[in-house]
C-alpha cells in the first residue's frame, strides 16, 4: 500500500470502499469495484462525471483539489468530479456530489460523455467513462476541505488564459473538457444566461 493510501486510511476516508460501476468501451456495466481499486496501476475504466457550474456573471467555479487527493493534488480543476456510486442513477449523483462538495444546488444538464485514460505519475490513473454536466448556482459556496483546497470565480476568457499559460497546472480532464465545451457546446453555456 502506498503513502496516499496509508494517509487516507488514517483519517477514515470510507470512500475508498465506495463501489463504482466499472464499463466497457461502449458503457456497458461489467461489474463493481472499489474507488481505491479503480485508480490503481493503470486503472479500470469506470464511470465518472464532470460539473461546470456558472455564477449569474458567466464565471466558472474552479477548484482548486485537497492536498489530500491522491491524483493531481492541489491541481486546478472543474468545479466538481466524482462517480456515481453502485445503483446510484447519474442524476441523484451529480447533485449529491454538488451539495456535498460546494454545498450547493443547482439544475444541471448533461452534454456528453467520453472515455480518457491519464496516468499520474507512480501513483495511479484516471481510466473514465466522463458524462459532462453544466449548470448555473445563485447560493454562497460552502467547500468541503477535505475535498477542495481553494475556489476562484473565472471569466471564460480568464479560464481560457489559464489554459495556455499554466497547463501544468490543471488537471488533464478539466483540459480535454473546456476545449471541447468551448468548440462544440459554447451555445449550450450560452444558453444558461438566457
Amino acid at each position: 500500500m502506498n503513502k496516499w493510501v496509508n494517509e487516507r486510511l488514517n483519517q477514515s476516508d470510507t470512500s475508498l470502499n465506495d463501489l463504482l460501476v466499472t464499463v466497457d468501451n461502449n458503457d456497458v456495466i461489467t461489474g463493481y469495484e472499489s474507488k481505491l481499486r479503480c485508480h490503481q496501476g493503470l486503472g479500470i475504466l469506470h464511470r465518472a462525471f464532470s460539473l461546470f457550474v456558472f455564477n449569474n456573471e458567466r464565471q466558472l467555479l474552479v477548484q482548486q483539489r485537497s492536498a489530500l487527493k491522491p491524483l493531481w493534488p492541489l491541481y486546478w480543476s472543474n468545479s466538481v468530479c466524482s462517480h456515481p456510486r453502485k445503483g446510484e442513477p447519474f442524476q441523484e449523483a451529480v447533485n449529491r456530489r454538488l451539495k456535498e462538495e460546494m454545498g450547493v444546488t443547482s439544475q444541471l444538464t448533461y452534454l456528453y460523455q467520453f472515455e480518457y485514460h491519464e496516468p499520474y505519475l507512480d501513483v495511479g490513473a484516471e481510466h473514465e467513462m466522463c458524462s459532462v454536466y453544466i449548470g448555473k448556482i445563485e447560493q454562497n459556496i460552502k467547500v468541503d476541505p477535505a475535498e477542495v483546497a481553494d475556489i476562484e470565480f473565472m471569466s471564460m476568457e480568464e479560464v481560457n488564459r489559464l489554459m495556455i499559460a499554466s497547463p501544468e497546472r490543471l488537471t488533464p480532464w478539466f483540459k480535454m473538457e473546456w476545449q471541447q465545451l468551448m468548440t462544440q457546446h459554447r451555445e449550450d453555456v450560452d444558453a444558461l444566461f438566457r
